[in-house]
């Protein structure tokens, strides 16, 4: 049996230049951190005493004779690409809900190929995970999904990421002093808005008008590197916070889905009570919004938003890893 834990993660700056569609062409950074909720895959050979070849235990159960009878097309097409012959039963487990934000879709498609690469007894650096995932998602299911969430949960920690050029990704961790990061840990609040959505749905969308949005998504991929000036500076992450506004008022125009009448109260209910800057995490639509808020101005905007549930951040630095393997005499 194989159980591996798969960090969300938190996106500040650049995202949607990591879109292929971009990228390629222009480049493309963001800036992001994984947080210590998780995805968690159960695995394991599935003994030959049932009905059923394959279970799948998700937010439904699955008990099938054969591969293309899964219904869930992530799991589907990775057991095929992974080349998995036995029958296998998997459970998926997660802190947090899908659909909102975080990166919960990749953290599953990463952790999935993780369990499944440790089941047949294969090491796996955490770039080929990364990679494995962006194939599934982008090349086999054709999503309309980017490329950071995949690297930022196998590789975990607090990174700039770049793509394109002959590297195709590369992962530069951000390196600050242990008080430095609790201090910026400090100043962030997540809240859930209560909406889920599809995100290859909206940013479909996005990579339509990925053109004539060039000017926006290059100042968002400049966003990057000052924020990380920010970060290096001896001041405190003020001037961080009143960047995630500038990036949330930039971010907005890309789609008319990226935000609604009940996203937008949300935000300025929080600015007005204190906060410095925010934006919602991930394609948009719902999920969580995440706000920079300095610790003395926290309790007025928990109590403003108090009907929203607010998880607390905490950063993780490890990624994608096998937490318990237990061989098996399944031949």
């Amino acid at each position: 049996m194989i159980i591996t834990r798969t960090p969300f993660r938190i996106s500040f700056f650049g995202g949607g230049t990591d879109y292929p569609a971009w990228y390629e062409d222009n480049g493309g950074a963001v800036l992001s951190a994984s947080i210590n909720n998780y995805c968690y895959i159960t695995c394991r050979y599935l003994p030959p005493f049932f009905d059923h070849k394959h279970r799948l235990v998700w937010s439904r159960i699955e008990a099938v004779k054969h591969l293309d009878e899964i219904q869930h097309p992530t799991a589907r097409e990775t057991l095929k690409f992974l080349n998995v012959k036995k029958g296998v039963e998997i459970h998926h487990d997660a802190d947090l809900p899908a659909r909102s934000g975080l990166g919960s879709s990749s953290a599953f498609t990463v952790g999935l190929i993780h369990a499944l690469h440790a089941l047949q007894g294969r090491l796996v650096t955490k770039r080929q995970l990364a990679f494995d995932a962006i194939n599934v998602e982008q090349d086999i299911l054709k999503e309309n999904v980017g490329s950071q969430d995949q690297v930022a949960t196998a590789f975990g920690g607090f990174n700039k990421i770049e793509f394109g050029g002959p590297q195709r990704i590369s992962v530069f961790p951000v390196t600050m002093k242990l008080e430095k990061l609790k201090s910026l840990e400090s100043c962030l609040l997540l809240f859930f808005t209560g909406l889920t959505r599809n995100a290859s749905d909206i940013a479909a969308e996005q990579i339509r008008r990925t053109p004539e949005k060039s000017k926006e998504l290059q100042t968002m991929k400049d966003m990057v590197n000052q924020a990380v000036s920010i970060i290096e500076s001896e001041n405190n992450f003020d001037d961080f916070g009143r960047l995630l506004h500038e990036n949330w008022k930039i971010k907005r125009q890309l789609t008319s889905q990226v935000t609604n009448k009940h996203i937008d109260e949300i935000y300025e209910a929080g600015r007005q009570a204190g906060a410095l800057g925010g934006k919602l995490l991930g394609a948009g639509g719902g999920g969580f919004m995440l706000f920079y808020v300095r610790p003395e101005f926290q309790s007025a905007v928990k109590e403003k938003l108090k009907n929203l549930l607010c998880v607390p951040v905490k950063f993780e630095n490890i990624g994608s890893q096998v937490i318990y393997y237990g061989p098996s005499d399944i031949e």
